[in-house]
C-alpha cells in the first residue's frame, strides 16, 4: 500500500492536506455535502487570470453562487476539458455569457461579454457598434437578442471555438 508512486512531491502533498483540512469536516453526519468556496475556485492557476472566472463558478455551482461541490467541480472540468463536444460547450458557454439568465443573451449581455473580453478598453461607442454587428449576423429570428439557437449556429461557424473553451489542467 505504501508502495504507489505519484507524480505529485511531498511538498505538494503537505500544502493539499494544509489547504484541504479547514474546508473538509471530520464528521459528515450534519454536513454531508461539502462546498468549495468560490474564494478557492477562483484563485486556482486554471482560473485566476480568467475574465469570466466568477460567471464560470456561478454557471456550475448548484447555489448559483459559486460555492462548488465535488460533483460540480467535476461537472466544470470536465465541460471545460478540450475533450467535450462543441454542442456542450456552446451550451455553456451560452450560460456563462447569459448575465442575466432569461435564456437569452440581450445587448446587455454582450456588453458585459466584450467588456469582460477587453478589460473594459473600448468607448462605448465601440462596444455599442461591436454589440449591434454581433446581433445583427447571429440573430436568426431578428427578435433583437441570441437565443441557444442562434449562439449554436454562431458557434459553428467560429472554428476556434473549441480550442479556445477549455482549460489545460
Amino acid at each position: 500500500m505504501g508502495n504507489k508512486q505519484t507524480i505529485f512531491t511531498a511538498q505538494q502533498l503537505d500544502a493539499y492536506q494544509v489547504g484541504v483540512s479547514p474546508l473538509v469536516p471530520l464528521d459528515y453526519t450534519n454536513h454531508p455535502d461539502v462546498k468549495l468556496p468560490y474564494e478557492l475556485i477562483g484563485s486556482m492557476p486554471e482560473l485566476k487570470d480568467n475574465p469570466f472566472r466568477q460567471r464560470i463558478a456561478e454557471v456550475f455551482s448548484e447555489d448559483g453562487e459559486g460555492n462548488m461541490t465535488l460533483d460540480d467541480f467535476l461537472d466544470m472540468f470536465s465541460v471545460l476539458s478540450e475533450m467535450a463536444p462543441r454542442d456542450l460547450k456552446a451550451y455553456y458557454a451560452f450560460k456563462i455569457y447569459d448575465f442575466n439568465n432569461d435564456d437569452f443573451i440581450c445587448k446587455s449581455d454582450l456588453e458585459k461579454t466584450l467588456n469582460k473580453l477587453t478589460r473594459n478598453e473600448l468607448t462605448e461607442d465601440e462596444v455599442r457598434m461591436v454589440c449591434e454587428k454581433v446581433i445583427d449576423e447571429a440573430d436568426l429570428d431578428n427578435d433583437g437578442r441570441l437565443s441557444l439557437e442562434d449562439f449554436q449556429h454562431m458557434i459553428v461557424r467560429a472554428p476556434d471555438f473549441l480550442s479556445t473553451f477549455h482549460i489545460r489542467i
